[in-house]
């Protein structure tokens, strides 16, 4: 699902909601989730699942072209744990489909 498909369904689920409206309201969520990741909070969806911020270490690397071995520095990336609810829905979902 892309954020267009995001905008859509949402405006298709609440009719009094103008598409703009609509995308206002995600562009303000997505904008709110990614300002409180970048000054280090925790977000928590009930059901959902959470995101925080995973801090990985400075290490030595290696360009693979080269073989030269290359330092990589300190990288804080976000991560999503997916909360209980949906990891059940996820899985009871995945059951249904035929495996080939």
């Amino acid at each position: 699902m892309t954020r267009s498909d995001l905008v859509e369904e949402l405006a298709a689920r609440f009719t009094q909601l103008t598409h703009r409206d609509a995308e206002f309201a995600v562009k303000t969520v997505l904008d709110a989730m990614s300002s409180a990741l970048v000054k280090g909070h925790r977000i928590e969806i009930r059901g959902f699942g959470s995101f925080s911020i995973n801090r990985r270490p400075p290490r030595i690397g290696r360009n693979p072209r080269s073989g030269e071995s290359v330092q990589i520095p300190e990288k804080r990336v976000p991560h999503f744990k997916p909360g209980k609810a949906l990891r059940e829905a996820v899985d009871e979902r995945s059951a249904d489909l035929p495996t080939t």
